[in-house]
C-alpha cells in the first residue's frame, strides 16, 4: 500500500521548476503550509540537460524570479547552467520544502469527507492537499509530425527535447532540422558548424525580432508583455506565433553549408524530407524541433478540453484547488518565461488562499 503523508497540505505543488518555485515564494509569503514535488534529482536539472549552447531569451535583470534578483552582471543573457545554479540558489535561499525524485502519476480528487487532492507519485507515496498547483512546463509531450514515423529506420530521429551536442548525431551526411522555433535556429546553427549540410525545414514567415537591451526596455517599459489576453488587445496578440531572435536567424543563415527549404511537408523515398520549396537529399538524421504537447492524463480530475489542454482562467480553473502555473499564455505573453511568470504565481496563490 502507498504511504501517505500524516497531516493535509494547504498546497502541494507540482513541478520545481520556475513557475513552481514563483508560486512557492507566494505560498510562503501566506504563511502557507506545503511541499514541492519534482521527479528530477536536482532543482534546475531540467535547465542543467538540455542542449549546450542554449541560453536564456531574456537578459537576467528581466528575468528574476520574485524576491530574488540574478547575481552578476544584470545585462548577460545567461546560459543554461547559469539559468540551473540560480534556480538551485533561489530554492536553497528560501529554504523551500522539496521532495525530489518523484513524478507525480496520479491526482484525485480526495475521499469523501475530505478537502482537496490525492497526490500519488511513482515511489508509491502520496499526498494529501487542499490546494494543487500544477507547475510541469509549458507543456511536456515531445511532439514530432506523424509523418515522422516513414523515415527509414537507418535515418536517426531526436527531438529537441534530447539533443545535447552535435557529436551525438551519427555521420557527417546531411541533416535536417525542423522547426521555425529559437531552438531550431540554434540547433542548425549548432549543427553547422560542424561543417555537416544542414537544411533547415522552417516556415520564412516566422516573424523575427532584435533581442537586445533596447527591445527589453521597450518591450518592459510600454507594459506589452504584461498585457492580458482577456483584454481587447491581448485577444489581438494571442495565438500569433512568436518571433524568433533576428540574430539567431542571420547567424543559422550565414553558413554556406545551410540550406532553408521551407515547412517540411513529408517523407520521400524513406531517407528524404519535402520541403514546401525543396526537398532534402537523402539524410543521415532529423532533428525534431517542432515543440511540445499536453500531457496531462495523469491528472483525474475533469477540467481539460477535448485536445488535452488546461480549461482555465489566469491558471485557476473549475475545480476547487485546482491550478496551473507555467503555460505559454496562461495569462499574458510573459506568463511561460522565467521574468513573466511571478506575476501569475501571486494572483493565482492569492486567488486560491481567498477561495478555498
Amino acid at each position: 500500500m502507498p504511504s501517505s503523508t500524516a497531516l493535509p497540505l494547504d498546497a502541494l505543488i507540482i513541478g520545481a521548476g520556475q513557475a513552481g518555485l514563483a508560486a512557492a515564494y507566494y505560498l510562503q509569503q501566506h504563511g502557507q503550509q506545503f511541499l514541492i514535488l519534482d521527479e528530477r534529482p536536482a532543482v534546475g536539472d531540467v535547465w542543467a540537460t538540455r542542449y549546450e549552447t542554449l541560453t536564456l531569451f531574456s537578459p537576467a535583470w528581466a528575468s528574476g524570479l520574485p524576491g530574488y534578483p540574478w547575481p552578476g552582471n544584470a545585462r548577460r543573457y545567461p546560459t543554461k547552467d547559469e539559468a540551473s545554479a540560480y534556480l538551485r540558489e533561489y530554492a536553497a535561499h528560501f529554504q523551500f520544502p522539496l521532495a525530489l525524485g518523484q513524478r507525480a502519476t496520479r491526482v484525485v480528487p480526495a475521499p469523501t469527507g475530505a478537502q482537496g487532492y490525492l497526490v500519488t507519485t511513482s515511489t508509491g507515496q502520496q499526498y494529501q492537499a487542499r490546494r494543487v498547483l500544477v507547475c510541469t512546463g509549458a507543456f511536456n509531450a515531445p511532439r514530432r509530425p506523424a509523418f515522422a514515423d516513414q523515415l527509414d529506420d537507418a535515418v536517426f530521429q531526436v527531438h529537441s527535447s534530447a539533443y545535447r551536442q552535435p557529436a551525438a548525431v551519427p555521420g557527417t551526411g546531411p541533416v535536417a532540422v525542423v522547426g521555425s522555433g529559437n531552438s531550431a535556429l540554434q540547433i542548425g546553427a549548432d549543427l553547422a558548424a560542424t561543417g555537416r549540410p544542414v537544411y533547415m525545414a522552417y516556415k520564412e514567415d516566422t516573424p523575427h525580432l532584435p533581442n537586445n537591451t533596447a527591445m527589453w526596455v521597450f518591450l518592459t517599459s510600454t507594459g506589452l508583455l504584461k498585457i492580458s489576453r482577456h483584454s481587447w488587445l491581448g485577444k489581438r496578440f494571442y495565438g500569433r506565433p512568436d518571433g524568433v531572435v533576428s540574430a539567431d536567424l542571420l547567424r543559422v543563415r550565414s553558413f554556406t553549408n545551410v540550406f532553408f527549404i521551407g515547412k517540411a511537408l513529408g517523407v520521400e523515398a524513406g531517407t528524404r524530407l519535402q520541403g514546401a520549396h525543396q526537398p532534402t537529399p537523402a539524410l543521415d538524421a532529423v532533428v525534431w524541433a517542432t515543440g511540445y504537447g499536453p500531457a496531462f492524463d495523469w491528472i483525474e480530475v475533469p477540467v481539460f478540453d477535448e485536445k488535452g489542454h488546461p480549461r482555465h482562467h489566469r491558471g485557476l480553473t473549475a475545480a476547487p484547488g485546482l491550478a496551473f502555473l507555467g503555460l505559454p499564455w496562461l495569462n499574458t505573453r510573459s506568463s511561460a518565461l522565467m521574468g513573466g511568470v511571478g506575476a501569475d504565481a501571486r494572483y493565482v496563490v492569492e486567488a486560491l488562499t481567498k477561495r478555498t
